[in-house]
């Protein structure tokens, strides 16, 4: 199918944006490519120290003919998604080892659960968590030992930082290893219901408790389509998972034969075979458009369109906010998984997933097919789901209809005829809307705002009573140098008890909210945030705030904003505690929300 032409334009804008930029990039790796295999020019007092532990490995190391695989893990068994990771290492190394390769442990990256710290002091190190895995995956390569690099990751900043080193040492190959989500328990929509009557004081915490135990209940990946499951299906979509690898759930044989067809290619796809195919390649300008095409296609998170153009700048690329805007303009919503819907991952994967909806895309010509990916030439192949016969993984033909049109539709019959993401921009400052989950009639969302310096002193005024006309509740001091930008997810049951009360209601904030949003219209990385003197700094109770995401407009009516003088908090309560003294450097470098909220690129 030929390519859509205006996917074609969105592509070389940015291909002529980034020229400059990715010829120095490709230049870079090219050199590090030639030198040949790094621990070739090692010391022998070097390589005696990086095999001293290898045992029986230490010959093939040490001859330097064996592709030498580096693991970079974020195994922890405080996050479900991550606590499969456990035992892969050794499945590594012995597959590794039947492939004529041998394989290392190269380090170990932070894995912090935004599940776990919502609401609390550790949020406002999550953003910056990112660039702090970016950092310890680039300690771990630097050893400059490694053919290639394995990366086992999935959660919410843990992938983007993950791509961004890949990125960085573009010359050796990157394989991305899933673990996939957790089975159903309780389903999502019936766990945002227990949340909402706790948050209206209807049930308690012994009720709230049993209920989020049974939606979280064992290893895997949460089942909502938040930031996690995200970023596997963009690790998809760009070509560095193998095909259909993304949602098959843990502790399965298709699980374990996938991760030991992982190792296979990542040794196959050295530079010391025929078949080489660095990370820096594969990531290139097309890859980057079709990974935000699986973005609108399937109503992903908003954290991706910030974790986006960080990935790409470490690459050389150069991503704007209306890149995202205009791709959303032209790529069918797909699918309805929640909170966009009531379906769960494991739903939406058996209805026939990533698969069908990348051959879906690319017979509408909304994909870019001439890429380069760890699993061959051709996007096509992503087509095709994995299944064991004889107990031996095999790639076959995935469905060519959806097994259920109320969770995943043809591109020519979508559930909306744009993507869930709109860009906002007016006199309060450039943000984003997902709209995939918020119904059409409150899609323009005018009222008086109610202006607060945090989520608490949101959930103060909800106790009280106070909310009982239609209100905008502003929420500022929430951006990336203010606090490190934390996520607002436990307002949604407040936002949600108000919206169910008949009250029109939408937050505007410079914080983030997450691919778990849910159904209240949401203007979120408003940009320059409120610490910087961004326009949010100048509101006050009662001014007119307009939020509409039919025209892509956020302001505040009849005000000279430029007439008031900004308000300047008291933010010396976010420096310390919870390791947050630590993370000064990241605030004070930070950049803003619309380049990817990064201290590093």
């Amino acid at each position: 199918m030929t390519l859509n032409t205006r996917l074609a334009e969105i592509t070389d804008r940015i291909v002529q944006r980034s020229a400059t930029t990715r010829r120095a990039y490709l230049d870079r790796i090219a050199e590090a490519a030639e030198a040949g295999p790094a621990r070739a020019h090692l010391s022998c007092g070097n390589q005696a120290h990086a095999y001293a532990a290898m045992g029986g490995d230490k010959a093939d190391l040490a001859a330097g003919r064996a592709p030498n695989i580096g693991i970079v893990t974020a195994y922890n068994d405080m996050l479900s998604a991550h606590q499969p990771y456990e035992d892969y290492p050794k499945l590594i190394r012995d597959t590794a080892r039947r492939a004529g390769a041998t394989a290392q442990v190269a380090g170990g990256v932070p894995a912090m659960c935004d599940g776990v710290t919502q609401g609390r002091d550790g949020m406002e190190l999550s953003l910056f968590s990112r660039d702090v895995i970016a950092l310890s995956a680039g300690v771990a390569l630097s050893h400059n030992c490694f053919d290639a690099a394995l990366f086992l990751g999935i959660c919410d900043k843990i992938v983007p930082g993950l791509v961004i080193a890949a990125a960085t040492f573009g010359h050796i190959p990157a394989v991305f290893v899933p673990a996939g989500p957790m089975t159903s328990g309780l389903p999502n929509d019936e766990k945002s219901k227990i949340r909402n009557r706790f948050a209206a004081g209807e049930i308690g915490r012994k009720e709230l408790m049993e209920a989020e135990m049974a939606a979280y209940h064992g290893p895997g990946t949460c089942t909502f389509y938040g930031t996690a499951n995200t970023n596997q299906m963009l690790m998809e979509f760009m070509g560095l998972h193998l095909p259909g690898a993304s949602f098959v759930n843990p502790g399965t044989p298709l699980r374990d034969a996938l991760t030991t067809a992982a190792v296979e290619r990542a040794a196959a796809i050295t530079a010391l075979g025929n078949d080489y195919r660095p990370a820096g390649e594969i990531l290139d300008e097309r890859a980057f458009v079709n990974g935000m095409v699986g973005l609108m296609a399937t109503g992903g998170s908003t954290n991706l369109v910030m974790h986006l153009p960080v990935m790409a700048r470490a690459a050389g690329i150069a991503l704007e906010l209306q890149d995202f805007a205009d791709i959303s303009a032209i790529v069918p919503l797909m699918a309805k998984v929640y909170p966009n819907g009531l379906a769960d991952v494991n739903h939406f994967h058996a209805a026939g997933g990533l698969g069908f909806m990348i051959g879906e895309l690319l017979e509408a010509g909304l994909l870019h097919e001439d890429v380069r990916t760890i699993a061959g030439d051709g996007l096509r192949r992503y087509t095709q789901e994995p299944a064991l016969a004889d107990n031996a993984l095999i790639w076959r033909d995935g469905p060519k209809t959806s097994l259920n049109d109320k969770i995943l539709r043809p591109a020519g019959q979508p559930f909306d005829a744009q993507g869930g993401l709109k860009q906002l921009s007016g006199n309060l400052g450039r943000g984003v809307i997902k709209v995939s989950a918020v119904a059409p009639e409150r899609h323009v969302i005018e009222a008086p705002a109610r202006v607060f310096a945090d989520q608490e002193e949101v959930k103060a005024a909800f106790a009280k009573g106070e909310f009982t006309t239609d209100t905008v509740v502003v929420v500022r001091f929430q951006g990336p140098q203010a606090n490190g930008m934390p996520e607002l997810h436990s307002l949604t049951p407040i936002l949600s008890v108000l919206q169910d009360r008949g009250l029109k209601v939408a937050l505007v904030t410079d914080g983030r909210m997450s691919g778990a949003s849910g159904k209240v219209p949401s203007a979120i990385h408003v940009s320059p945030e409120a610490a910087a003197g961004g326009p949010l700094a100048r509101l006050q109770d009662g001014d007119i705030v307009r939020l509409d995401a039919v025209s892509g407009t956020i302001e505040v009516r009849n005000v000279d904003l430029a007439a008031r003088q900004p308000v300047t908090p008291d933010l010396s309560l976010n420096r310390f505690g919870t390791g947050r003294e630590l993370f000064e450097t990241f605030r004070r470098h930070v950049g803003p929300a619309t380049d990817g909220a990064s201290a590093l690129l």
